[in-house]
């Protein structure tokens, strides 16, 4: 069995979203995912877990769509630190490794930063960068940890240098929670009615916290959205779900999926039907 977990923290309740590749066997590939303690459920959305052994096997690819999100990444013996991305994120998966990850809130890493988080955006850097040395303690010696000891570490990491907070990062994390959860929010100008912020507000605070645009943060979801429904139904109607997700069009919606997934909507169904 890959990657043995202990019960120290709760597991995620809600099934992963934008996760593009639902072939991969799960003897041979694991996706965990839990909850962080109450003292950091501010700072932190949940820690995960990938583990895969593809000894004597071809390598597989997965793909997963971006969330507005910075992530701290332990993988290979080094720690780093993943700005939110643009476009969709893809790993080659070959021999037997694992790696384990801090999936910050969308506001929540910018008081760490103490800076502007769009400068992270579409970056990798080094954890130590914000860190310091204490960061190694996560990288550890073991070559196959367990996914509690590996929680409990950044639990002790994350604790031992929590930053000053600002009353707008919970705001700001409860507005990007409403766009995840509420697919009939399709415009910028609903999400100002919505959060009393004008445009240019929006505009400057998504920048300095979460380091993409409100419309960027908007369109994810709505892909995300749209990922779920098809992973879930395999045959939707291509008219009807543009509309539900607020495009002008069925064919700005196939552009828009096409540019983040890769591939058409109808060719990235019928792959996923492969037996």
């Amino acid at each position: 069995m890959i990657g043995k977990t202990r019960p120290t923290l709760a597991k995620v309740a809600e099934p992963a979203r934008g996760v593009l590749n639902l072939n991969l066997s799960e003897a041979r590939f694991t996706h965990l995912r839990s909850l962080p303690s109450e003292q950091l459920s501010t700072w932190v959305e949940h820690y995960w877990y990938v583990g895969w052994d593809f000894t004597g096997q071809p390598p597989q690819q997965q793909q997963t769509l971006p969330h507005p999100n910075v992530h701290l990444v332990i993988e290979d013996g080094q720690a780093h630190l993943w700005g939110p991305r643009r476009l969709r994120f893809s790993k080659t998966l070959s021999g037997r490794a694992w790696a384990f990850g801090i999936k910050f809130r969308p506001a929540s890493f910018q008081p760490f930063l103490n800076g502007a988080v769009h400068h992270l955006a579409n970056r990798i850097i080094p954890a130590s960068e914000i860190f310091g040395t204490r960061v190694s303690r996560l990288t550890g010696n073991e070559s196959w940890p367990e996914m509690g000891d590996l929680m409990d570490q950044a639990e002790a990491l994350l604790l031992g240098c929590l930053p000053q907070i600002s009353p707008l990062v919970p705001q700001l994390n409860e507005l990007v929670a409403e766009i995840a959860r509420n697919s009939a929010l399709t415009s910028v100008a609903q999400l100002s009615a919505l959060s009393g912020w004008s445009e240019r507000q929006l505009q400057r605070l998504f920048a300095h916290y979460i380091g993409v645009s409100p419309k960027a943060v908007l369109a994810r979801y709505r892909l995300h959205e749209a990922l779920a429904l098809m992973q879930s139904t395999m045959a939707p109607a291509w008219t009807e779900l543009a509309l539900r997700l607020g495009y002008f069009d069925q064919a700005h919606f196939i552009r828009d999926f096409t540019r983040m997934v890769g591939q058409p909507p109808r060719k990235y169904v019928q792959a996923q039907c492969r037996d």
